[in-house]
């Protein structure tokens, strides 16, 4: 008898922006949220969000793609890894599936993503939520230069991961050992080391949107960060509710740049609830 289970990492298939995109759908037909993953090697939107998507679909039509030279969607040959083309590639998503207008959350690299497309396309976002996220000025951190600095081993992985969690104790040698495996799966390293090649702090600057233009935003945002974040700096977080009109900053004690993992349960109720706010006052139509 075979044991080769199917890989949770795959869900559907579908092209967005000319893009052939990996991305998971739950919920049914209820209110739409986009979920973005961040940037780590090997991350995959099933990796990023496994443990909260499960509640969040109780009450939403929850979607999370791989992003383009990310997880499993299609590297396209002579790709630019670009703002303008993962934020083309989400707004395709949206077009593909018939979504006119989104709740989005968008994790570090994934929270730079959405406040472009919010900037960009505010016609088609309802709330934003930005956990740890990148998109303001800022000094690169040495953890954030050694999750993108990244060459693949289990050692180098360990060494990596120990950047992201508050507790110590998930990140056991059997995880680094799986995120290693994910990250030299063909492809994934290629895609990854073209990203983010040094000096690196040119790619924070380039994730960065323009303070008029955040501060022009009129979405309710939840702003969302670890204490104790070694990747991005917990700064990030109370300039973007400084500029943002209409945020709200909450931040977690006793915890790493994970938030979705070291907190899972509360950060799916945090998220759920500020969602569903929405939704009583403002229902979501397809196109």
């Amino acid at each position: 008898m075979s044991t080769n289970a199917p890989n949770p990492e795959i869900a559907h298939s579908i092209v967005a922006a000319g893009i052939r995109t990996n991305y998971h759908d739950s919920g049914g037909d209820k209110s739409p949220v986009l979920l973005i993953h961040g940037s780590g090697p090997g991350v995959s939107a099933w990796a990023n969000w496994r443990l909260v998507m499960p509640a969040l679909a109780e009450q939403a039509r929850v979607i999370a793609p791989d992003m383009a030279g990310f997880g499993y969607t299609e590297r396209p040959e002579g790709f630019s890894y670009t703002m303008d083309a993962w934020v083309r590639q989400a707004v395709g998503l949206l077009d593909a599936l018939g979504i006119a207008k989104t709740d989005l959350v968008g994790n570090s690299f994934g929270g730079a993503l959405a406040l472009a497309l919010a900037i960009r396309h505010p016609e088609r976002v309802r709330r934003l939520v930005l956990m740890g996220s990148v998109g303001v000025p800022f000094a690169i951190t040495p953890g954030l230069d050694a999750v993108w600095g990244y060459t693949p081993s289990v050692q180098n992985m360990r060494a990596i991961m120990d950047y992201f969690a508050f507790d110590k104790d998930l990140m056991s040698d059997d995880l680094a050992r799986m995120r290693y495996e994910a990250s030299v799966r063909p492809g994934f390293q290629e895609s990854f080391a073209a990203m983010f090649p040094a000096p690196r702090q040119r790619w924070v600057d380039a994730m960065c949107s323009r303070e008029a233009d955040i501060r022009a935003l009129p979405h309710e945002t939840l702003v969302v960060h670890g204490r104790e974040d070694q990747v991005i700096p917990l700064a990030n977080s109370t300039t973007l509710a400084d500029w943002l009109p209409r945020a709200q900053l909450h931040v977690y004690g006793r915890c790493g740049h994970w938030t979705q993992i070291e907190h899972a349960a509360r950060f799916a109720r945090l998220v759920g609830d500020f969602l569903a706010e929405a939704q009583a006052d403002e229902p979501l139509s397809l196109n």
